[in-house]
């Protein structure tokens, strides 16, 4: 199933003007609109109301608008999922979803897509059948979340956390719905947060959640195609087409076997590529 890509997943508190103003010129794939935790108890009114005004008045597309509500059983969800209907987004991200019946209550109450927050050990062990439901299209993984419930430590590496990562990236590739990787927290960290989205990238996400518009190039630049894998997926297509003209199942590009289950995976990879240059295009 071909996405919109999602390289880079800005969150932006609904509730800062100046945020909302910046976003329409930011180069990020997906922009976070946020209810939930960037907004204060007695900003929530304020920001259901700027984030329609906002969204009404245009510029964020090409990207993929999603609305983090409040969890519906919370003081504030049931009025964020109203305010959403009569939104211009495409979206609605549901926090802390820890089993599908969240996402029934969800879309009994509204028509947009819904992405889910993987944020909790019951959402970790519940994702596949979290991914599974016909109206999620999307995964955001809630690391800091997942950090402080299982108790973890730290690490570069993030192997701690590497059941939790892998577990619901396996789940949404299974359903085919788009998979995010979580936050880096220290955002003047150039060095580390790149380590971390060529992880998040060699582990098969489609792109990482962001808190800083600093991040946003380097992200765009992981998840994106090389120009080397360009150039190779277009060979391993031109070496298999050669192949089956000459009878012969296989082809070997650069020492390695080219079977048709690798000219797949290149012809996603070109069109991935070409979805890329769309946006920056536009």
């Amino acid at each position: 199933m071909q996405h919109r890509p999602c390289r880079s997943m800005l969150y932006i508190p609904a509730s800062k003007p100046r945020a909302l103003e910046k976003a329409r010129h930011l180069r990020c794939d997906a922009i976070i609109f946020d209810f939930e935790d960037a907004v204060a108890p007695d900003e929530k009114d304020s920001a259901r109301e700027g984030l329609r005004s906002a969204l009404a008045a245009g510029d964020y597309r090409p990207r993929v608008r999603l609305v983090r509500i409040n969890a519906l059983d919370g003081p504030w969800g049931t009025a964020d999922i109203e305010a959403v209907n009569g939104m211009d987004c495409d979206g609605v991200l549901v926090p802390k979803a820890s089993d599908p019946e969240q996402i029934d209550a969800v879309a009994a109450r509204i028509d947009l897509p819904i992405w889910a927050m993987i944020e909790t050990p019951a959402g970790v062990l519940a994702a596949a059948r979290i991914c599974a439901h016909p109206r999620v299209e999307g995964i955001v993984l809630g690391t800091n979340d997942l950090v402080k419930d299982l108790g973890l430590r730290t690490r570069p590496d993030r192997l701690p956390l590497m059941y939790a990562l892998q577990s619901s990236l396996m789940a949404a590739r299974a359903a085919g719905v788009v998979a995010i990787d979580g936050v880096y927290n220290a955002f003047r960290d150039t060095e580390g947060f790149k380590f971390e989205c060529q992880q998040g990238r060699d582990l098969g996400f489609d792109g990482k959640s962001l808190i800083h518009p600093d991040q946003i190039a380097a992200a765009n630049e992981a998840f994106a195609p090389s120009m080397a894998e360009v150039a190779l997926a277009k060979r391993q297509i031109a070496a298999h087409a050669a192949a089956e003209e000459a009878g012969q199942g296989v082809a070997v590009v650069d020492g390695s076997i080219v079977e048709a289950l690798h000219v797949e995976a290149a012809r996603a990879l070109l069109a991935r590529a070409k979805a890329i240059t769309e946006i920056e295009l536009s």
